[in-house]
């Protein structure tokens, strides 16, 4: 199966928000750039909400009907692995293989003999166009690479062969994962994994490495600009070269996980894969969420004391909430305003805190990252919550349009 160009991942929590989703998407094609949609939500998430993985390719057909888009989208089994794959199979054609796992077991010694023997043809010095040096191919650097990274290759090439089984070695979209780990991936471990991905016959269409600095969730990227371009390039290059050279798919392209709210890194993003030509992949998931918060505050009245309760619960399930997103939010209580002051808010007040403006005098970055990772709460609300969106669908979808477009479409691509 063909993967665009330009595809750009949204997550929609509760089912809501596919329609207001799409008509940003709609808005940048009409500014001269088509950009496909793929709706996205993991197995952690459906089982936090009590959602089905049906329920998505339902409202992704639903939407896209409405609003009259003919153009290719996809559904997204996020973050999948082999344990959980299966509820996913009949409603979803784009799979993220999550092989974070496996990532630094040890693989069999025979497995790692036979990908170095593989490889040596290409031992010595490669000259791949755009980057500055070679990249020196060896046996020292493949071992080196296959004891971080083959065992979870190796899991990629189970879990496809499985999918394969159901759906057709060209019956779905493959991305893989491998950026849940310490260490960004230099250009010559990206070229090792996608030599071990070629090997399993996994049919990449696009890879999620590990980038360097900090990807929080629902704020700006934290690190060195020049770095992160210099890194995003070189990885350009890599893919370029790897396709033609490990038989890999055509348009390989790579994947920006915890992609929303990374305003500073969209400029850098835009340029390079305009100068080099190629596709791009990111992923959002949770500003939809928090765009939905934010449209219920405005609102004021029961959305606002929606508002208020969730973050009231926030405070009170604090380590409940935070602990299992440790690595990828930076969340300090001493940062967070006291439940009186947020009390004393009105809709407007709320909003500004929340809403993703970081030259606002009102926003908080520590305010915002805790209700990212609390949409369970709301779920917990169950009715009270989804009535809620209903009742004030027009400043929701309003909000969560708004964003989408014009906080990351437009300076991506428009």
């Amino acid at each position: 199966m063909d993967l665009p160009r330009f595809t750009f991942g949204v997550g929609d929590r509760f089912g809501f928000e596919a329609e207001a989703q799409l008509a940003a998407i709609q808005s940048i094609a009409v500014s001269g750039t088509l950009v496909h949609p793929i709706w996205n939500k993991s197995n952690r998430e459906h089982t936090l909400i009590g959602s089905e993985p049906a329920q998505v390719r339902a409202c992704a057909d639903a939407a896209t009907a409405a609003l009259g888009w003919t153009h290719p989208y996809f559904v997204d089994a996020d973050h999948i692995n082999l344990t959980t794959v299966d509820r996913f199979l009949e409603p979803s054609d784009f799979f993220t293989l999550d092989v974070a796992d496996q990532i630094g077991r040890t693989p069999d010694r025979s497995e790692v003999d036979g990908f170095i023997a593989d490889l040596r043809p290409r031992f010595g010095p490669i000259a791949i166009p755009g980057l500055t040096e070679p990249l020196v191919l060896g046996a020292e650097g493949a071992t080196e690479a296959a004891a971080k990274f083959l065992s979870a290759a190796q899991e990629a090439g189970r879990i496809h062969r499985h999918i394969a089984s159901r759906k057709g070695e060209n019956g779905y979209v493959a991305e893989v994962s491998m950026d849940e780990t310490d260490q960004p991936q230099s250009p010559a471990e990206l070229l090792y994994i996608l030599a071990m991905l070629a090997r399993e016959g996994v049919p990449v269409r696009t890879i999620a490495p590990k980038f360097f600095g900090r990807f929080n969730k629902g704020v700006d990227y934290v690190g060195d600009l020049d770095r992160f371009a210099r890194e995003f390039e070189d990885d350009l290059c890599v893919l370029a070269w790897a396709v033609r050279e490990f038989n890999l798919p055509a348009g390989l392209k790579l994947s920006v996980h915890s992609g929303s709210d990374k305003f500073s890194l969209y400029p850098v993003i835009r340029r390079l894969i305009q100068q080099h030509g190629a596709g791009l992949h990111l992923k959002t998931a949770g500003t939809t969420w928090l765009e939905e918060v934010i449209g219920l505050a405005e609102a004021g009245g029961e959305g606002l004391a929606i508002a208020h309760d969730l973050y009231a619960q926030a405070l009170q399930h604090f380590d409940e909430l935070t602990a299992p997103y440790a690595t990828v939010i930076d969340v300090r209580r001493d940062r967070l305003p006291t439940l009186a002051e947020v009390a004393r808010w009105d809709g407007l007040a709320y909003a500004a805190a929340l809403r993703h403006e970081p030259g606002h005098p009102g926003f908080n970055p520590d305010f915002r990252q805790l209700l990212h990772v609390s949409f369970k709460l709301a779920a917990r609300m169950g009715s009270r919550f989804t009535d809620a969106l209903r009742e004030f669908r027009e400043p929701v979808a309003r909000n969560v349009t708004y964003n989408l477009l014009e906080r990351h479409l437009r300076p991506l691509f428009g």
